[in-house]
């Protein structure tokens, strides 16, 4: 379903189905932007941010960015773009005594926030509810700003985890190395999301994160709790997990779509994370 709602206070509310043509547009304002179905590239400069249905971005006011979609599977995205006036009363409201700490507490940390987000817990949860009010042809705007009330917070908390905790792990002195050392796993994160079904070696990862190898391996570890191909296999087997449920693709064209070349080995590694074949998974679950 397409739609635009704008509030009385200027917040905007979209639900677009791109018909995979590559678009061009500037954010207007502070922006939150999901995939409910299918796949959004959004492109800002040479970042690629690949958005799924589990994953979530950010758009800074002002950000130019290109937006492609992968042609096989019809995507739905849903952005939330907040005005100014209601985002400044929010930060003043909501971030006082313990909330405090989910505001960025060093300014250099605001370029970190146009990077990709885990989308569960209750910000999904929120998220899918306001999509569902909308859809049902809800036209009660305090209801809905109280929506977006509760999906800023529960923002600021994934950030909080994804941003600020994640750079306290880092073992440097000054706060501003942390910041930039952040930075640059987070491309190398962007860059697992955009390529997960391609070849990657740890060189071309690295340097696309200006790392050396071993300094990649090291803070990734600290940051992620898990190694670079520990996180891409996680990516893959996510990704499966979609095309299973949203698709009729045979698993061993799957196997391949998401990066794996051995059947066998994608099918001991998808039990040993969802506790189930990939089969018995669609089959019960879908």
């Amino acid at each position: 379903m397409e739609y635009s709602r704008i509030l009385e206070n200027k917040n905007r509310i979209t639900s677009t189905t791109p018909d995979h043509r590559s678009y061009t547009e500037t954010a207007g304002n502070f922006s939150i932007r999901f995939v409910f179905s299918g796949n959004e590239v959004c492109s800002i400069g040479r970042r690629q941010l690949s958005i799924h249905s589990d994953s979530f971005i950010i758009l800074n006011k002002g950000t130019q960015f290109t937006s492609s979609s992968d042609p096989r599977l019809p995507v739905n995205v849903f952005s939330i773009e907040f005005d100014d006036s209601f985002l400044k009363d929010f930060n003043t409201n909501f971030f006082k005594g313990k909330n405090a700490v989910l505001l960025d507490a060093d300014h250099s940390a605001y370029q970190l926030r146009e990077t990709i987000y885990p989308f569960k817990g209750d910000l999904k949860l929120n998220v899918s509810r306001l999509k569902k009010y909308i859809e049902n042809g809800a036209a009660d705007d305090v209801l809905i700003n109280d929506y977006l009330q509760k999906c800023l917070l529960n923002y600021y908390r994934v950030y909080n985890e994804e941003i600020f905790q994640k750079a306290k792990k880092l073992n440097f002195l000054h706060s501003n190395t942390r910041i930039e050392i952040l930075r640059r796993l987070n491309l190398a994160k962007e860059y697992l999301y955009a390529n997960y079904n391609k070849n990657i070696n740890l060189e071309s990862l690295a340097n696309h994160a200006c790392l050396s190898v071993n300094h990649l391996l090291r803070t990734f570890k600290l940051a992620y709790n898990q190694s670079p191909h520990q996180f891409l296999i996680q990516i893959r087997l996510q990704r499966a997990q979609l095309l299973l449920l949203k698709t009729e693709y045979p698993v061993y064209e799957i196997v391949n779509m998401v990066g794996f070349k051995c059947t066998s080995s994608f099918i001991r590694l998808f039990r040993n994370r969802y506790q189930t074949t990939p089969l018995k998974y669609r089959n019960v679950i879908a």
